[in-house]
């Protein structure tokens, strides 16, 4: 996995955009204005991404390369390394979970502003 290959996968999908909202190294993707992935442009390691608390769990039990969200709220956000260690596949699954997650939870209008 690279950070261009994250960054496009993510800018894809309906309603993305990016910004640096914490420091020019942390890059941030949201939709409807709320993040669903976060990671850093100096050292692409891992990718926070938002979870299913239960999902997390599991996750984390199955995969070294998946532990509680680095500096988030570790029952709704995991970490998970880029390294090698966590297939890609998988990694874009998560990405795709955290962004369904975070689309879901936006207002109905929103959503149906997105999604047309």
């Amino acid at each position: 996995m690279t950070l261009t290959y994250l960054r496009d996968y993510c800018l894809n999908k309906p309603g993305t955009s990016e910004d640096t909202p914490f420091d020019e190294v942390t890059l941030c993707f949201r939709v409807g204005g709320k993040i669903f992935a976060i990671t850093s442009i100096d050292v692409f390691d891992f990718i926070n991404l938002k979870c299913d608390p239960e999902k997390a769990i599991e996750l984390r039990e199955r995969h070294d390369g998946i532990t509680p969200g680095y500096h988030m709220n570790k029952k709704n956000w995991n970490s998970v390394s880029v390294e090698g260690n966590v297939p890609d596949p998988l990694i874009l699954e998560l990405v795709d979970h955290s962004y369904d997650l975070v689309l879901s939870s936006l207002p109905k209008k929103v959503q149906a502003e997105i999604n047309s």
